[in-house]
C-alpha cells in the first residue's frame, strides 16, 4: 500500500512517500481502507522527534493521527463491525499511521461514522473530540453555569471544545484572531477576547477551567484568570507524574516529567488552584457518546483546507505555518 512514512526524525524533508506491506490485521482488528485523514500538531511533534521520551516510535514508521474509512476486513473475534461499514477513530498511540491507504485499528478504538458528515468533517474530528471530551466530560466534569476558557478557539480543538462546553451548559470564554471573531461566536463563544488587542488575564476572571493548547506564557497567565479552586489542563504544558503513570513509565521516566512539570505546579499551587497535562486516549466509546451531538448538528465541525492524499507533505507544511483560517487541515484519498 501506498503511504507517508517519517524516515528520520526533524522536519518535513523526513517523511517520504513510499510503499509499506499492507497491515496485519489481529483477531479484534478491523482493516480500513482509510477514505481521508486529519492532521494535527501531534503529527509534527511526533515527526520532529519531540514526543520520543514517552512515544518511541522506531523509525520508519507510517505518521497519522486520525482517519475515516470503510471497513474492509473484520478480525474473526470483531462483533461491532462489518465489512462496508463507514467509520472513523483516532488509532491508539501504540498503532498510529492514517496517512496511507490501509490501516488495522483495534475494535475499541472506532465508531460508526456520523451519517450526516463527509469523510474529510469526520476525518478533522476524532483526535479533537476525544480531547475535548475528555478534557470537560471526563476530566472536568463541567457543569451547567461554569465558566471555561478555551484558548485558540478558532484551531482544531477550539473549535470542537467550545461547541461542547455550549452543550454541557458552560460560560465560554476563547481568544482569537481579529480574523475569527464572527466564527467563534457562531460556534457559540460567550465571551471573545481578540489576543491581538487585549491581554487576556487582564479581561477575564473566576474562571472554573482553561482548556489550554498553547502552553509556554500562556499557560503561565492562564492561572490568573482562575477561581481558587479553579483548574487550568494543557495538552500544550509539560506532562506530570500522573501522565507517567498512565503511561506505566518506568521510575526514572516519571522523575523526569514530575521536575519538568515543576514549576508549573508549584505556580499554581501558590494560586490555589491545580494543574495537569493531558495526552489523549483512543476510544470509540466516546466518540458513539459524540456522534448523536453530531448528527444532531450541534456539534459541526470546522475544515480549513483539503489536500490530494498524494501532497500529505505539502498539507504538513501549510497547518505548521499557520497559514490554515480556521479549523482542522484534511488529506483525502484519491
Amino acid at each position: 500500500m501506498r503511504a507517508f512514512t517519517v524516515e528520520r526524525y526533524g522536519d518535513t524533508s523526513g517523511v517520504r512517500a513510499g510503499d509499506v506491506p499492507d497491515p496485519e490485521v489481529g483477531p479484534d482488528d478491523v482493516l480500513v481502507r482509510i477514505q481521508a485523514a486529519g492532521i494535527n500538531p501531534l503529527d509534527r511533534m511526533i515527526r520532529d522527534g519531540k514526543m520520543k521520551t514517552i512515544l518511541p516510535y522506531r523509525v520508519p514508521f507510517v505518521l497519522g493521527n486520525d482517519l475515516a474509512g470503510v471497513v474492509v476486513e473484520v478480525g474473526a473475534a470483531v462483533t461491532r463491525f462489518a465489512v462496508g461499514d463507514e467509520v472513523y477513530a483516532r488509532p491508539d498511540k501504540d498503532r498510529i499511521g492514517t496517512f496511507a491507504e490501509l490501516i488495522a485499528v483495534h475494535q475499541n478504538d472506532v465508531a460508526i461514522k456520523p451519517t450526516t458528515l463527509t469523510m474529510e468533517e469526520a476525518a478533522s474530528l476524532p483526535l479533537v473530540a476525544l480531547t475535548t471530551w475528555q478534557v470537560l466530560v471526563e476530566r472536568a466534569d463541567v457543569q451547567p453555569g461554569q465558566k471555561v476558557l478555551i484558548h485558540a478557539g478558532s484551531g482544531g480543538l477550539g473549535t470542537i471544545a467550545i461547541q461542547l462546553a455550549k452543550q454541557l451548559g458552560a460560560h465560554v470564554a476563547t481568544t482569537t484572531s481579529t480574523a475569527n471573531i464572527d466564527l467563534v461566536k457562531r460556534l457559540g463563544a460567550d465571551v471573545v477576547v481578540d489576543y491581538k488587542k487585549q491581554a487576556f488575564e487582564t479581561v477575564l476572571h473566576d474562571y472554573d477551567l482553561v482548556l489550554d493548547s498553547l502552553g509556554g506564557e500562556t499557560l503561565e497567565k492562564s492561572m490568573d484568570v482562575l477561581k481558587p479552586g479553579g483548574k487550568v489542563i494543557s495538552v500544550a504544558g509539560p506532562p506530570d507524574a500522573a501522565f507517567a503513570r498512565e503511561l506505566g513509565a518506568n521510575p526514572i521516566i516519571r522523575l523526569v516529567m514530575s521536575a519538568l512539570s515543576f514549576r508549573t505546579r508549584r505556580r499554581a499551587r501558590r494560586r490555589n488552584v491545580t494543574y495537569s497535562f493531558l495526552f489523549m486516549k483512543a476510544s470509540g466509546d466516546q466518540l458513539r457518546e459524540l456522534t448523536p451531538l453530531i448528527e444532531a448538528g450541534r456539534i459541526r465541525p470546522v475544515v480549513d483546507t483539503v489536500f490530494p492524499f498524494e501532497s500529505t507533505r505539502e498539507a504538513l507544511e501549510y497547518a505548521e505555518a499557520g497559514r490554515a483560517k480556521a479549523g482542522k487541515v484534511v488529506v483525502k484519498m484519491t
